[in-house]
């Protein structure tokens, strides 16, 4: 979906992550639960393709924000069709009660993630 945009499925995650408010690279990777270097890889691609820039951050001096540029934008923009096509088709294809089983447990798996990371979930 995301090759059409000129997006590989890493930078259209990355670039998705700064499409409401401008974020350091440790922020997003914090976000997406990888690493911070990975994410500057991909981040410092995406300015070299013009789709984001990096600005001054206010609350850090040497973490820079990275937000979209218009060109970002609209290949995230182009990338919504494809997207919410395949969404409605794997919804046609479950039917109701399925998907919303599957939801469930995609958010339970989310969830069990999130304290998995954080070491907060208890040791069988």
């Amino acid at each position: 979906m995301a090759r059409p945009a000129g997006l590989t499925a890493a930078r259209w995650q990355v670039l998705g992550a700064v499409l409401h408010e401008p974020l350091p690279v440790s922020g997003i990777a914090r976000a997406m639960g990888i690493t911070r270097q990975s994410v500057q890889r991909i981040a410092d691609l995406l300015v070299d393709q013009g789709l984001a820039e990096y600005a001054p951050n206010p609350a850090h001096s040497r973490a820079k924000l990275l937000h979209p540029t218009d060109q970002g934008r609209e290949a995230i923009r182009r990338i919504g069709p494809a997207h919410r096509d395949l969404a409605e088709r794997l919804a046609d294809e479950l039917g109701d009660e399925e998907f919303a089983r599957v939801l469930e447990a995609l958010e339970r798996l989310s969830s069990a993630m999130d304290r998995v990371s954080a070491g907060t979930s208890p040791r069988r």
